[in-house]
């Protein structure tokens, strides 16, 4: 096993554990990336939208310091054709808001919480990512 990936799995972790406990305790957030950013979709700046533009500049700048400071930055390979990604991504903006949420708002801040929603949620998430990678790839 790759001791490198490893480590950078488990910061990368902690690193996103200890951002939604930050979150948290000094705004009373959840981390749920759908939120936070749909919360910037309107056309006037609110006072709120400072912590979601640092939010969403921290989760896109994470790679770009990992190259910065000599880490290997993992080819990333679509091989999926435009109008799926489109598809896909109608579907799971459709899904979290009607869930209420999205998969890290529910699964890391949610079951962190021992939330009966968010357990319910993330089990869904997990279970129709299984069925569409069985029924694509399979």
């Amino acid at each position: 096993m790759n001791t490198t990936i490893v480590f950078q799995s488990l910061l990368g972790g902690t690193l996103i554990g200890v951002a939604a406990v930050l979150l948290m305790l000094t705004l009373g957030r959840i981390s749920g990336v759908s939120g936070i950013t749909s919360g910037l979709l309107s056309l006037s700046i609110k006072k709120d939208d400072f912590w979601r533009i640092a939010f969403i500049l921290g989760l896109v700048s994470g790679p770009l310091l990992l190259g910065l400071v000599g880490g290997e930055i993992p080819e990333i390979v679509v091989d999926t054709r435009l109008p799926y990604l489109i598809a896909g991504g109608l579907l799971v903006g459709f899904g979290a808001t009607l869930g209420s949420g999205c998969a890290s708002g529910h699964g890391v801040c949610g079951i962190a919480r021992i939330s009966p929603r968010s357990l319910l949620a993330t089990g869904i998430f997990v279970a129709a990512a299984v069925a569409t990678v069985f029924f694509t790839r399979g």
